[in-house]
């Protein structure tokens, strides 16, 4: 099987840098094996109790998972006793997602929709949105980014909280982790590893123990530049953890956690007592 064909890249992968190419990069016959990636026994264990910890701390109730892929984290969720909504722009991520959660003994609410036309299909407010899954690296257009962190910002309560993770990007780029690294969630019969990375483009190939291969061409993402994003959309309080700690050296995770708060806090001019 040519997957490069199945996923739709042409004869120049590289040349591939469009955000709305996620729809031929989750191609069926890659959306099947996700969950061989994925290792959902795997993840809960290296993740522990932290998402739910801090939705918890932050008071929420409410979730919406902008980024389902298989369904981990809204099953997770809802084994936790939140309400969650579980959105893909996927139709085939959503439809495994239902099957997962099904066989699980839940019954998802899905929505397909774009996270940058997110509030188009989504007509509710939320306590928290989760977007999980290094899935914001799917963004490849700076426009595009500002515009879904918007809409992330728009269905929020007034005090709720953004949850985004990312890869180490910035340990990548600066070649501080050598190309054959592999990621926490894998599972014991896939690699995950950087086939391609510059500034623009960080395009992954996903090695399967039957021989086949998928690739997922992915935005970089540098931790300040995350950062800054969510605080130029209006988030006002952004924490950062890496592998869901607090305290890290820079370029030893494999991930960064974006806990960004939307509650207004009043600035004061200078010289205002």
């Amino acid at each position: 099987m040519k997957t490069a064909n199945v996923q739709g890249y042409g004869d120049d992968p590289l040349s591939v840098r469009e955000t709305g190419h996620y729809k031929k990069e989750y191609a069926k016959s890659f959306v099947e094996k996700w969950d061989d990636l994925i290792d959902w026994e795997g993840r809960a264990s290296a993740e522990g109790e932290f998402f739910i910890e801090q939705l918890r701390a932050h008071g929420c109730k409410k979730v919406l998972d902008v980024a389902t892929g298989t369904g981990f984290h809204s099953v997770q969720l809802l084994r936790a006793g939140f309400e969650v909504t579980s959105v893909d722009g996927s139709a085939a991520m959503l439809a495994k997602a239902f099957e997962n959660a099904h066989k699980r003994g839940y019954i998802l609410r899905t929505v397909q929709a774009d996270w940058r036309w997110l509030n188009r299909d989504v007509h509710d407010l939320y306590d928290a949105v989760v977007c999980l899954g290094n899935s914001f690296t799917h963004l490849h257009n700076e426009n595009d980014r500002r515009k879904s962190l918007a809409e992330y910002y728009a269905t929020l309560r007034h005090e709720g909280i953004l949850i985004l993770d990312q890869r180490n990007y910035d340990a990548i780029l600066d070649k501080q982790v050598e190309p054959s690294h592999q990621y926490y969630y894998c599972g014991e019969d896939v690699s995950a590893t950087p086939e391609h990375v510059d500034e623009s483009l960080a395009r992954f190939r996903y090695s399967f123990s039957d021989g086949e291969v998928f690739h997922l061409n992915m935005f970089p993402l540098r931790k300040a530049y995350t950062q800054r994003l969510m605080r130029e959309v209006g988030f006002q309080n952004v924490t950062t953890y890496g592998d869901f700690k607090e305290t890290y050296r820079e370029s030893e995770p494999d991930f960064f956690i974006h806990v960004a708060e939307k509650k207004y806090v009043e600035q004061k001019d200078e010289g205002q007592e």
